[in-house]
């Protein structure tokens, strides 16, 4: 799987239907055994151990199922790993921690992908250990979603596209294979993608688009035929044909926008897209400071948040430039704060009283100065502890206390757009 040490495929044939199972243990070590899905009622079976630690020795057992007696083994066998490559271990250096951590932190994993080539996409446990990865080496992943199938969603894109856009959508399992793929210009991706990609609960896909539309810029002292680029949502089925897409432009009218000339060819920056409880979407933008709310069924614009909103604000509950919006499991708001003006990011937790249009601010940490990232990042509840924090630009992806006080950290040789929390994968013991 994408020369990934970490995993291996065994192939076995009988001669007749059967279903089957592996079991495979490091040589040695056999209180702890790996058990694969059974491949069930086929002539020809092929499994994929997943897991594996490098340059070990590993030994395996084929079972068969059987309804009216004990599971007979049908086949044994041993194999070794490799050292997990140079290019791809330094890339994540060990794991700094306190002495306790949260236990759903401990058991759990992060996953976290490098934009520039080779693109690279990992997993790491607690302690820091890379045990799955997967790399291309002609296109970056610039977004990576850990789906509810436990199969990777992804952005990928040559160097020619800027930082978070991109013209594929890549799925592949934890075994490495493709599920999905699908190249701009097929079907109903017709548009530059970007920033984010993931299910929704009808197994669709949304993703936010680039959009281009002519205006007549005369009035304001541009061209009478000049374009905008602004930002849209696109919804395929599973299949990849349009369901639904929704532009900037059918909300709000550029020339409204004093500064228009000026940001034409990037007008407000929506870098994350998200799924509010009611279903609608949460739409952020960089540049103009705001959050949106869209109704995903008509398209209408329901309220903005932010500069120049519709919500009443604490004074200290401001934001400049947010990252990574969304509703958190207890209802609130959350993102990642850029924090230009002052040079520090920060964590920002809000409740939304949507109906009276008025926001409190529910929890606000000041990152330290060495983990402000002035573009990117993310912030994502681990539990009700603890915070899992991507400083982008810091190169580091950081567990914070609900004082902000630093529980866990890794550095990496990339600049990592996000890191998403793993509760749990399959087949992990």
């Amino acid at each position: 799987s994408s020369g990934n040490v970490l995993a291996k495929k065994i192939h076995a044939v009988g001669n007749e239907k059967a279903s089957l199972l592996i079991r495979y243990w490091e040589k040695g070590n056999n209180s702890k055994v790996f058990s694969g899905a059974v491949s069930n009622s086929k002539e020809d079976h092929l499994f994929s151990l997943l897991y594996l630690k490098p340059s070990r020795d590993y030994e395996y057992e084929i079972v068969a199922q059987q309804k009216e007696c004990e599971n007979a083994v049908v086949g044994t066998g041993k194999f070794n790993t490799k050292e997990i490559p140079a290019g791809i271990q330094e890339m994540i250096m060990p794991a700094e921690m306190q002495p306790s951590l949260p236990d759903k932190f401990l058991n759990g994993f992060v996953l976290i992908a490098r934009r520039d080539l080779p693109g690279q996409m990992y997993i790491t446990d607690a302690q820091g250990n890379i045990v799955w990865y997967h790399s291309i080496s002609d296109a970056g992943f610039k977004v990576a979603h850990y789906t509810k199938k436990s199969t990777i969603l992804s952005i990928v894109a040559p160097l020619s596209y800027p930082t978070s856009y991109g013209d594929e959508i890549l799925e592949i399992s934890l075994a490495g294979d493709t599920v999905f793929h699908l190249k701009k210009g097929e079907k109903g991706f017709d548009k530059t993608i970007h920033h984010d990609i993931f299910y929704n609960s009808s197994q669709q896909l949304v993703t936010l688009t680039l959009e281009k539309k002519a205006f007549d810029l005369s009035s304001v002292g541009g061209a009478k035929s000049d374009t905008i680029t602004g930002d849209g949502i696109l919804v395929l089925d599973s299949e990849g044909n349009k369901v639904w897409n929704w532009s900037v432009f059918d909300v709000i009218d550029p020339l409204s926008d004093p500064h228009i000339l000026k940001d034409k060819n990037d007008w407000l920056h929506a870098n994350s897209l998200s799924i509010d409880t009611d279903g609608n979407y949460l739409l952020s933008f960089y540049l103009s400071g705001q959050i949106w709310k869209i109704d995903a069924k008509t398209g209408k614009l329901i309220w903005k948040l932010g500069r120049g909103g519709n919500f009443t604000f604490p004074k200290a509950g401001q934001f400049s430039e947010s990252h990574a919006v969304h509703r958190t499991s207890n209802n609130q708001l959350m993102l990642f704060e850029n924090g230009i003006s002052k040079k520090q990011s920060s964590v920002l937790t809000y409740t939304l009283d949507e109906a009276g249009r008025k926001a409190t601010l529910d929890l606000s940490i000041a990152l330290p100065i060495n983990l402000y990232s002035e573009r990117m990042g993310s912030a994502y509840w681990v539990g009700d502890t603890s915070i899992l924090v991507c400083s982008s630009q810091a190169n580091s992806v950081s567990l914070l206390g609900k004082t902000g006080e630093i529980l866990w950290r890794i550095r990496t040789g990339f600049i990592p757009y996000r890191a998403e929390f793993i509760e749990m994968l399959p087949m992990h013991p």
